[in-house]
């Protein structure tokens, strides 16, 4: 009776046995995936080292664009003085345009990813609970009641769309200052220069009708 009674509780330990190994590979499986998936997803905080740059780029741009103003400045009174206006001054201007538009991009650029990847705002979030809302403003002034539909980023396709514009307006602003140094000789230089006004205006037109199906 002895015998036959210890065969089946050995039988028992052995499946208990076979059992707790088995949980304990699948616990060690499962925490092994989970592992891996949260390196993977820990990843996208690489998308701050874009976010800082594309920021840091920003306010180089932006500055560099007052520079280009104040040079504005500094031929339009040297031109007043000595009497000739040679248009270098509106040449200053355009550059500046063109320096602020990309200064925009990589603000965009930069805003966008962060929204994407890094922020876990979701995009019905009621304007009085928004934390960056509370927080921005200029000394207590020019803050915001909601968030610029610009920033309301949900994909990867709307934020190149709204990059890809302002692309395109800083190639229209080089195309309009590179006119500014065009001289016009002959009847197929003037016919070349109203083909390139044509293209941009079909470029503007087909670009504000993407925006409005958007």
């Amino acid at each position: 009776m002895d015998s036959s009674a210890q065969k089946p509780d050995a039988g028992f330990k052995y499946e208990l046995a076979a059992k707790h190994s088995r949980n304990a590979v699948v616990r060690l499986v499962s925490s092994t995936e989970s592992a891996v998936e949260k390196v993977i997803f820990d990843f996208r905080f690489l998308a701050l080292l874009a976010v800082g740059g594309s920021l840091a780029g920003s306010l180089l741009c932006f500055l560099n664009g007052c520079v280009y103003i104040v040079d504005a400045y500094k031929v339009y009174w040297t031109s007043c003085i000595k009497g000739v206006h040679t248009g270098q001054m509106v040449l200053r201007l355009v550059e500046a345009i063109d320096v602020y538009l990309a200064g925009t991009v990589m603000l965009i650029f930069g805003m966008g990813l962060y929204g994407l990847f890094i922020s876990n705002v979701p995009p019905g979030l009621p304007s009085d609970i928004d934390r960056a809302l509370k927080g921005s403003s200029l000394f207590g002034m020019f803050s915001l009641k909601e968030r610029p539909k610009w920033m309301k980023i949900s994909s990867l396709d709307e934020l190149k769309t709204k990059v890809g514009h302002v692309i395109v307006m800083i190639l229209l602003v080089k195309m309009f200052e590179r006119s500014k140094m065009v001289t016009i000789a002959t009847g197929m230089d003037l016919l070349s220069y109203s083909v390139c006004i044509f293209l941009s205006s079909a470029s503007l037109y087909i670009l504000h009708n993407l925006h409005k199906s958007a």
